[in-house]
């Protein structure tokens, strides 16, 4: 493993830009209705990219809640290795619940707190009836699959470690820290992991907490997914706008800024970073989970995927 994320496989390998995520996705779907045009049946369309994103998170972090021994690293592993995943591969040509539960169960062993296989397949199948796989060697057969389209390049840098370490440095309070926390959590529904380093996102994080917290705004995310409203973009950006005005807003956000300006952090990144965790907020407010369930069993039913 590489222990400065700037030698590893993540920062060489599964770093993009946006017009580089937007060519894979545009080329890989494409290439996929290419190969269906002498079809008689075309591909259903998908959800809306984030809506997905944030069902995918719900449903593991549903099913991680019925095993206390997953961690919330674990379950940020796993949401990682399905979106280098579905970069490489239609999601229509799938099975997205096979391919949640065996990135789950290859990210607990990555993350040292593996499940038996049989565990996590019957878990599996509880969770999520749509499943429709009961041999073990399914599931390990999807296991050999990710690992090979991910190039066997499975270690990664998460934000949670540069949180730790800088939540001192800013003086965090308790509160501020677990919505620091939970922010970075939501974070893994965005394509945040694919664009920034860890430290970005974990700036970010602290950034909006700081913000967020003497107001009691919290993002729609934050409580257990629910709709309450959501952070505007304009204020965030606002926000980041008016450094000046943000000094007088309180001891531990001049801190912040002051370290900022000082420091040689990106602030493009941080800026671009706050937008698209608001901006997922403001998505999250129009998202139904029977919606996106709904176009998942159609594509599966009409692709007739196994």
């Amino acid at each position: 493993m590489a222990a400065n994320y700037w030698d590893s496989t993540q920062a060489k390998h599964f770093t993009y830009t946006k017009s580089e995520l937007a060519s894979l996705r545009s080329s890989l779907l494409y290439n996929s209705n290419n190969n269906n045009n002498n079809n008689a049946n075309k591909h259903p369309p998908l959800p809306e990219t984030r809506h997905l994103a944030i069902y995918m998170q719900t449903h593991l972090t549903k099913f991680a809640r019925r095993q206390t021994n997953i961690r919330q690293q674990a379950l940020a592993t796993a949401q990682i290795y399905l979106k280098r995943f579905y970069l490489c591969v239609d999601l229509r040509k799938t099975n997205p619940y096979l391919l949640m539960a065996t990135a789950l169960y290859l990210a607990c062993k990555m993350e040292e707190t593996p499940l038996h296989i049989r565990l996590m397949l019957g878990e599996a199948a509880r969770q999520w009836p749509e499943l429709g796989v009961s041999e073990t060697g399914r599931l390990g057969e999807c296991e050999f699959a990710l690992i090979s389209t991910l190039r066997s390049r499975l270690i990664l840098h998460h934000p949670y470690r540069s949180l730790g370490e800088l939540q001192g440095v800013f003086g965090l309070g308790t509160e501020e820290q677990g919505l620091a926390h939970s922010i970075i959590n939501d974070s893994f529904a965005t394509d945040l992991a694919l664009l920034y380093p860890p430290h970005i996102i974990a700036i970010t994080a602290i950034f909006l907490a700081v913000v967020l917290r003497p107001t009691g705004g919290l993002p729609a995310g934050l409580a257990a997914h629910s709709s309450s409203p959501a952070v505007s973009s304009s204020a965030a950006q606002s926000a980041l706008a008016g450094f000046g005005g943000l000094k007088q807003s309180g001891p531990k956000l001049g801190k912040l800024v002051d370290w900022l300006a000082e420091s040689k952090v990106d602030m493009e990144a941080i800026v671009d970073a706050t937008q698209e965790m608001v901006s997922l907020y403001e998505c999250w407010e129009g998202y139904s989970e029977r919606a996106v369930r709904e176009a998942i069993t159609k594509m599966m039913r009409e692709g007739a995927v196994k």
